[in-house]
């Protein structure tokens, strides 16, 4: 018999901190690397490299399940898959894979007739490296060049090229440490963009002239707050640029002429702190899509002479979440969430027409505008799912309401959603709020506590999960799974004020509602405690630590992708990139005592206790700028020292990827099948 590995064990050095007046010991504090970004040390190295060689010694003897994962997970991928055709100007463009391919390649063709023309080969731009993501792209208004941006490594600072569309030749202007959408300029002599800053920070929009030296651009923006960062888009008739700057409760808007950059930026309305506002403009009426009033927001017009000036057009409604407004030539959109479920309303630009929504065939759903890039569109495209209808795409003619099917997502194994049931339940929490959970299971499923359940959530920074569809998630259903997301306070599932009473002094909401939606599942019959698998990355990897600490005994199994676990420490160190612009959600715990005692009490690492822990597979990416690298493996460390189980605790480091981990669309798979093998192990579930 083999001797089971034995799982590294970090040293405790000694390390604390005073601030208010309370002492802090940190004996991981060493896992940060002096050098940051760069990670020489060779005793962090050393540990990360250790925790990768335990995590794949154990999982050697899984390694048949993770194949066969894989094989299924990789059979329900149409291997040639290609987009839906969609016309700019004189061109249709798409992209497609080949078989076998783990990067797009980006086609057009004329919209007269001609032939297909390779613009962009991103198979030929990932050869070689170990990671590789394009970042943005944008194709000039003539259709002659294409700006694109690329990371190779992970690290979100980019690359910005510029290829002749024409002769297939790049010219050589080269612009390093990008992070920023490229907007051209009306004339296509040139574009704008931003550079990050050595904090990884945007805190300018830059105009570059094609044939120059990127040392000379124009820099035609800066901000001066370390907390916001700068944006830069257009108008949907792209006669404006539009520079943004903001944080997660603020935000602030110029215009300038597409065909005329170096024009004063004109402000359309100052900053108030706590108010957020976007823009967009038709026949120089500005349309304001704005939360000043209402955490529903509300839709205002004004002039481009007088653009604070502003009247509302749309009022906010207690039900209706008015997420997005787009302008087209002969209408509108409104795009929102009524009682958490997706909407799209069109409107004319004459108030006495009525608006029209958009009905969509099932109870609950994932729907929105899809790619929709010309001003003059009478007929819209529209993406649609739910948790058990792949992905469709429509075409919706706004004149007749006619809904037509253009693609369905193809699995070539094989799917029948007529195995499959869905629901939105409602769990009430503790403080009595309604929490919307969105579940899928197999049609014979058992409500009698004996079956197992994968429970996900995120709960942050007001981003939604909608209720959309997973080839993955069939192999756990296939075994006998329910799956069920959680909408839980944190997110805006159900308007901002759902996001607001989870974060800031209301934070651990969050943690109660996942807690509780959990106990009322069980309460129905869905699954027992100990039977459900948890998950959840990043921000809802902070969520998978809180809930280890407060209800271990609950969960079977715990996913804990790039988790944001040490807050505390993070929220005290504004020399890291997203620091500054994160007090907002969390607080500042540098300036304000109560904001400290808030995350200290709450935050996953400084939290960890002597008690059982629940099996648990922990990922970081040594590239991360969003959650650096040593959170997840001081945490990692610290349970390993503290727990009093002999449950697995793995800690996976990918070396050479960052927040999204390994890039490339097979790649990525393995790692959820690694995931999806730990699942059925640690629940004893035979794969």
């Amino acid at each position: 018999m083999t001797e089971t590995p034995k799982p590294p064990i970090a040293a405790r050095r000694p390390h604390s901190f005073t601030l208010h007046g309370i002492t802090i010991e940190d004996p991981y504090a060493w896992l940060k690397d002096a050098g940051y970004p760069d990670v020489t040390d060779k005793d962090v190295l050393a540990y990360l490299d250790a925790e990768n060689a335990y995590f794949e010694s154990m999982m050697a003897p899984h390694r048949p399940l993770v194949d066969r994962l894989y094989e299924e997970m990789k059979g329900r991928i149409k291997e040639d898959e290609s987009s839906v055709p969609q016309k700019d100007g004189d061109w249709l463009y798409w992209t497609a894979f080949e078989t076998g391919g783990e990067y797009r390649l980006w086609w057009r063709k004329p919209v007269a007739g001609g032939d297909d023309q390779l613009i962009l080969d991103e198979p030929a731009l990932a050869k070689g490296k170990e990671y590789f993501r394009l970042g943005t792209l944008s194709v000039s208004n003539d259709g002659k060049l294409l700006a694109y941006a690329i990371d190779d490594n992970g690290s979100e600072r980019f690359e910005l090229r510029v290829k002749n569309l024409e002769t297939g030749e790049h010219l050589p202007d080269v612009i390093p440490g990008t992070l920023s959408e490229i907007v051209w300029t009306a004339d296509d002599k040139g574009f704008l963009y931003g550079l990050a800053n050595e904090q990884w920070r945007t805190d300018n929009a830059r105009l570059h002239w094609l044939g120059t030296d990127p040392k000379n651009d124009i820099e035609l923006f800066r901000e001066a707050d370390e907390g916001y960062r700068v944006g830069i888009s257009e108008t949907s008739a792209r006669n404006w640029i539009i520079i943004g700057t903001g944080d997660h409760v603020t935000s602030e808007v110029y215009l300038l002429p597409a065909n005329d950059p170096l024009a004063k930026p004109l402000l359309v309305s100052a900053r108030q702190p706590g108010r957020e506002y976007d823009v967009d403009e038709h026949d120089g009426t500005l349309f304001i899509h704005t939360n000043d009033i209402d955490p529903m927001w509300r839709l205002c017009t004004a002039t481009i002479d007088a653009p604070g000036e502003w009247s509302e057009l749309i009022a906010p409604s207690p039900h209706f979440y008015m997420t997005g407004v787009a302008c087209f030539r002969d209408f509108f959109i409104v795009d929102g969430r009524e009682d958490g479920l997706d909407q799209v309303e069109i409107h004319r630009y004459d108030p006495a027409i009525a608006p029209q929504r958009i009905v969509f065939p099932e109870a609950s759903y994932d729907a929105g505008l899809g790619d929709n890039p010309e001003y003059a569109m009478d007929v819209l495209r529209l993406g649609y799912e739910s948790m058990v209808t792949p992905g469709t795409v429509y075409d919706y003619d706004v004149a007749s309401g006619e809904m037509t099917v253009l693609k369905v997502q193809e699995i070539p194994s094989g799917y029948d959603a007529a195995k499959y049931r869905t629901e939105r339940l409602k769990i009430i929490a503790r403080d009595g709020i309604e929490v919307p959970v969105s579940i899928v299971y197999p049609k014979d499923f058992p409500k009698d506590g004996s079956a197992p359940l994968f429970l996900y959530a995120y709960g942050a920074y007001g981003h939604a999960i909608p209720p959309g569809f997973s080839t993955g998630r069939l192999s756990l259903l296939d075994r006998g799974f329910a799956y069920a997301i959680a909408h839980i306070r944190g997110g805006d599932d159900l308007g901002q004020q759902w996001y607001h009473d989870g974060k800031l002094e209301k934070r651990t909401n969050t943690f109660n509602d996942f807690v509780d939606v959990a106990k009322g599942l069980i309460g129905q019959g869905w699954t027992s405690a100990g039977k459900i698998a948890i998950a959840g990355r990043s921000a809802g990897g902070e969520l998978m630590g809180a809930v280890v600490n407060s209800d271990p005994e609950l969960w079977g199994a715990v996913i804990a992708d790039v988790p944001f676990v040490d807050v505390l420490n993070t929220m005290l160190d504004d020399s890291l990139p997203l620091t500054p612009g994160e007090w907002p959600e969390w607080g500042n715990p540098i300036e304000d005592k109560a904001a400290f005692e808030l995350i200290h009490s709450y935050s996953p690492y400084d939290q960890v206790s002597a008690h059982a822990y629940p099996p648990l597979f922990i990922s970081g990416g040594l590239n991360d700028p969003r959650v650096t690298y040593w959170e997840p493996a001081k945490w990692a460390a610290k349970l390993r020292a503290t727990k009093t189980d002999d449950n697995v605790l793995f800690l996976k480091t990918n070396m050479g990827a960052g927040h999204g981990g390994k890039s490339g669309r097979f790649e990525s798979l393995r790692e959820a099948a690694e995931e999806h093998a730990f699942v059925l192990w640690q629940l004893g579930i035979e794969g």
